[in-house]
């Protein structure tokens, strides 16, 4: 079992910058992939970011060159560090872990967290 728990939420105006962070414990040795989700009310849940535990990122095309993932070397902590955002960037982000950053990007039998609000005002 993985549990997964984010901090960091709140509201912003647009523009402004947030960072988000999610403790990872458990059998967090198994999990080679942590990222960020994010869900809108009536939208589907999107990938926002993901990291391997080499370092390798992936990012969705609505947050690129806005938004940075990173995660600590002891690999049980990730970061997302959100700048100029925008009305449209308004939605529950949830934690996710998965074995490989193919599971992650394809939601995989990912481990989730409870997810932290995040809403810009306009």
């Amino acid at each position: 079992q993985v549990q997964l728990v984010e901090s960091g939420g709140g509201l912003v105006q647009a523009g402004g910058s947030l960072r988000l962070s999610c403790a990872a414990s458990g059998s967090i040795f198994s999990m080679n992939a942590l990222g960020w989700y994010r869900q809108a009310p009536g939208k589907q849940r999107e990938l926002v970011a993901g990291i391997s535990a080499g370092g390798t990122t992936v990012y969705g095309d609505s947050v690129k060159g806005r938004f940075t993932i990173s995660r600590d070397n002891a690999k049980t902590l990730v970061y997302l560090q959100m700048n100029s955002l925008k009305p449209e960037d308004t939605a529950v982000y949830y934690c996710a872990a998965a074995k490989s950053m193919a599971d992650l990007v394809t939601r995989s039998r990912p481990y989730w967290g409870q997810g932290t609000q995040v809403t810009v005002s306009s």
